[in-house]
């Protein structure tokens, strides 16, 4: 009864829920271990920390304005397509696709697992397969239940983005605590330059981005915005803001209860915090970490599926992916297609070489996107935007995102050629499938996908 179309009902709290609850998940109870161990020291750690804060408020700004001035929902995809062309833009999406996205899906995953187990088995560490038998439930979990309702996605985002800021004031208060009484031993010769090893540090800033990445995310659901105009900024600069603010004191608080070597030989640093600071909450804590991985990752699955929607609708990607199911008004075909892949990656994968893989692709598509907005700026001098950010930001970000990516190259050469070679590999692919007609056997399978699944294009424009 009735268009079927995706409605607009991402209102600005429920925007400012996405993102925080994007941002505040596996990363800032993984991350500390990986920034600490490539940073060398308390110090340069905390400093990695913060500087990762100011580069995604950058980021964020920079979005926010390619969110204002294009009007179509997918993120990094469309913002690519629409200022430097199609190739870029299926580059990304080829990477997207087979490395960035389910891998990142894959470390949450494993994050979740790992945390929900730990209650279970401590002091011992939770066997490695009951962890990815319990990482998969989770993922399907998120999966069914983004197949099944937009609205009901986003109300399980905003309760667990309350969970998520509920778990970082239980580590934080405690850690403040220690610290107004004087333990500050841990903070010794905080910045030790021996131990600085700078080749190494590129690998510590894409630890501490991991934490803080998901600022982006309101853009790939641009289209089902309220006012997007509007709220996109607001919500972008209060949530960045937030998430800064959280994540500085939680580092400090780990640093005042674990020293370095406690942090660096801990598999789960939020519960070894808990073990030594709050043993009252050692099996509530672990618990709302795992939660907070719940969330981070029905916000992935929530928008990247738009990406796909989106990449169909222009023709990049197969027709079945631009369509919609006809009662539940949710991208189907889009949403379950990750599931192959999630699948592979968690049951082979291991956190820290997942995330250095998918790190790469990542943020070199991310500066391309950046890019993307000042030649956009050049081209249009005469298109108004309702937000607009100065020409440094943009400029600066992006040439640390390039900066960054060439520089890990000598940091973990195996797993960054890996990531080049898999955006390399849709070169080939491009020239070969998309500028050619799909075979009637496909559009026969797509039909035939059609009914099963009970799906049909979009009949409204949304953008």
């Amino acid at each position: 009864e009735g268009a079927v179309f995706l409605r607009k009902k991402i209102t600005l709290l429920r925007a400012f829920s996405l993102l925080i609850g994007s941002m505040v998940g596996s990363g800032i109870f993984i991350s500390p271990k990986g920034v600490l161990k490539n940073s060398g020291s308390v110090g340069f750690s905390l400093v990695v920390w913060f500087a990762c804060g100011l580069l995604s408020m950058f980021g964020a700004l920079c979005y926010a304005e390619l969110g204002t001035r294009i009007t179509k929902s997918g993120g990094h995809y469309i913002y690519i397509l629409e200022t430097l062309g199609p190739l870029p833009s299926f580059l990304f999406l080829w990477a997207e696709f087979f490395a960035i996205r389910p891998a990142n899906s894959a470390v949450v995953s494993l994050a979740f697992g790992r945390y929900m187990l730990e209650p279970f088995f401590a002091p011992c560490a939770a066997p490695v397969p009951a962890v990815k038998l319990v990482s998969l439930l989770g993922y399907y979990m998120v999966l069914t239940l983004n197949s099944w309702s937009v609205t009901w996605s986003a109300r399980l985002q905003t309760a667990l983005s309350i969970v998520k800021l509920l778990a970082l004031a239980l580590i934080i208060v405690p850690g403040m605590m220690l610290l107004a009484e004087g333990h500050t031993e841990n903070f010794q010769d905080a910045f030790d330059k021996q131990s600085l090893v700078l080749d190494k540090l590129p690998l510590a800033f894409y630890a501490g981005m991991f934490a803080y990445s998901g600022w982006f995310q309101t853009c790939f659901v641009r289209e089902e915005l309220v006012r997007p105009e509007r709220n996109i900024p607001l919500a972008v600069i209060v949530s960045v803001i937030t998430v800064i603010v959280g994540y500085m004191l939680t580092n400090v608080s780990y640093y005042t209860v674990l020293g370095t070597q406690d942090v660096l030989a801990s598999p789960a640093v939020a519960v070894s915090f808990v073990q030594r600071a709050f043993k009252s909450l050692i099996s509530v804590v672990p618990v709302l970490v795992a939660l907070s991985c719940f969330g981070t990752m029905n916000g992935g699955i929530f928008t990247f599926s738009r990406t796909l929607f989106v990449a169909s609708r222009e023709g990049q990607w197969p027709p079945l992916f631009s369509m919609i199911h006809i009662r539940r008004h949710t991208p189907l075909p889009a949403v379950m297609l990750m599931f192959p892949l999630v699948t592979a990656m968690v049951c082979i994968g291991d956190i820290y070489h997942l995330m250095n893989f998918f790190s790469f692709s990542r943020w070199l598509f991310i500066g391309l996107a950046t890019l993307g907005l000042i030649v956009h700026r050049h081209r249009h001098p005469e298109l108004h935007s309702p937000f607009k950010v100065p020409l440094f930001v943009p400029v600066s970000f992006t040439i640390i995102c390039l900066f960054t990516v060439a520089m890990s190259f000598y940091s973990d050469p195996v797993n960054i050629s890996i990531g080049c070679i898999m955006v390399l590999s849709g070169f080939p692919v491009y020239y070969l499938i998309i500028h050619r007609q799909m075979s009637n056997r496909c559009h026969y399978l797509t039909h035939k996908l059609q009914l099963l699944l009970e799906v049909v294009q979009q009949e409204i424009k949304t953008y």
